[in-house]
């Protein structure tokens, strides 16, 4: 076999191939090992799994390491364009201070039968100070040995701009029962909007969850310093159904949802069996749109004091084809499809089963259908899409003026369909 032989110029041609590349390409979330659970991130006015903060304000991330070895912890922040390709800012121009830096501040669980170290990081801290500029960020977790353990976006915005979010039903008559729109009016009297359709993006998010998205809608009409988007389909979402429910905070004892206890090496928490949903009427039934809330009954600190059950799911179906698979969807693992959230189906009882480590809560799950031939996820293929469900929906406004060299976020608003009109 002959060797391929490169000369200097076609050397040099072949790294500036592998950077261009590299350059633009999009950053994606690295989910954790088995070993790290119950991933917390938030701002400090922010309950979400997914940290929108103001400028200056703080940043939280906890999680815990089940592994029982007191491992170290490192993390570094990276900054993004509105696309989350690399930037060509240097660290020191968008962040005060060091990264990089050890996560300190941990416990060991208390008087809990799975052990546990539980991290905290808070930024800014005495390390890295602030961050200062606003935009797309990405804070990723290393072990000792320099390996990247799990990765999270989080965005900063400044109040520059007035973000005005209406939601309607679909203005197309074939989904008016089974989507939601999303109208838009941005106004600043701080910025005077040059070339808008080329400097200002803008990013819609349902209920926290970045697989769930639409990026970069143009305005349709603009009135003085006023972009107005009123789409059809291009700003529409599928309504889903309410999130389904469980609640442990007694892990001995029989909550919401929960038919069964059982205690083996952990507690086992057996859930009712849950139904498919897609064929029948929509019923409004309060949840937290697919968020958790670590509690525990009599712990000071649920932190350290809460401990983990193996809950069992299963969901009444016939047998999918083998190229569809039934996941559990939510933000208790940043709404991940991996081999941990795949249902496994049992002939003989004709159901789909599975089990997972979770810390004791309040929990919002949900069954989607992922494809293996598209990678697509349908969240209504088992529980159905309906306009009334009541989403909580962002929009975050990015500005990049002429000759400028990276993408602010000038705004936030915010909507819920709990107020949809026609």
């Amino acid at each position: 076999m002959k060797k391929l032989l490169m000369t200097p110029k076609s050397h040099i041609l072949f790294l500036l191939f592998l950077f261009s590349i590299d350059a633009f390409s999009q950053v994606e979330e690295v989910n954790p090992p088995d070993y790290i659970k119950t991933i917390t991130f938030k701002g400090s006015t922010n309950e979400s799994q997914l940290p929108i903060l103001r400028l200056g304000e703080k940043l939280q991330l906890e999680f815990d390491a089940l592994n029982g070895n007191e491992d170290d912890f490192y993390y570094t922040i990276e900054y993004f364009n509105f696309d989350w390709t690399p930037t060509i800012l240097a660290r020191p121009e968008y962040l005060d201070g060091f990264d990089n830096q050890r996560i300190r501040n941990y416990e060991n669980s208390f008087n809990t039968y799975q052990i546990y170290s539980h991290y905290k990081l808070t930024i800014p801290n005495e390390s890295t100070k602030r961050l200062k500029i606003s935009g797309n960020y990405l804070l990723s977790v290393f072990d000792n040995y320099g390996e990247l353990v799990f990765s999270r976006k989080f965005m900063v915005y400044e109040s520059l701009a007035n973000v005005g979010v209406s939601i309607k039903r679909s203005r197309d008559v074939t989904f008016v029962k089974e989507k939601q729109t999303v109208d838009i009016i941005i106004a600043s009297n701080n910025l005077q909007f040059n070339n808008p359709e080329k400097t200002v993006k803008t990013l819609l998010i349902q209920n926290n969850n970045l697989n769930n998205t639409i990026s970069d809608l143009k305005p349709m009409y603009t009135l003085g310093n006023q972009l107005i988007y009123k789409y059809g389909n291009e700003a529409s979402f599928w309504g889903g159904n309410e999130y389904l429910y469980f609640e442990n905070k007694d892990i001995r004892g029989a909550n919401s949802g929960i038919r069964s206890i059982e205690l083996k090496d952990l507690y086992h928490n057996y859930l009712y069996a849950n139904i498919i949903r897609t064929t029948r009427p929509y019923t409004y039934n309060p949840d937290i749109n697919g968020n958790f809330l670590v509690t525990a009954l009599d712990a000071e600190n649920p932190d350290i004091e809460a401990d983990y059950a193996w809950v069992h799911f299963s969901l009444l179906s016939d047998k999918l084809p083998d190229y569809l698979s039934v996941h559990i969807y939510g933000n208790f693992n940043n709404y991940a499809i991996d081999e941990s959230t795949k249902m496994i189906y049992d002939d003989m009882d004709q159901i789909y089963r599975n089990q997972m480590l979770l810390k004791q809560g309040f929990y919002n799950y949900k069954y989607v259908v992922y494809d293996d031939n598209t990678g697509l996820v349908d969240e209504g293929a088992i529980s159905g899409n309906f306009y009334e469900t009541e989403n909580d929906y962002k929009v975050l406004v990015y500005y990049r003026d002429l000759g400028a060299r990276f993408d602010r976020i000038i705004g936030l608003g915010g909507a819920n369909s709990v107020n949809i009109s026609n």
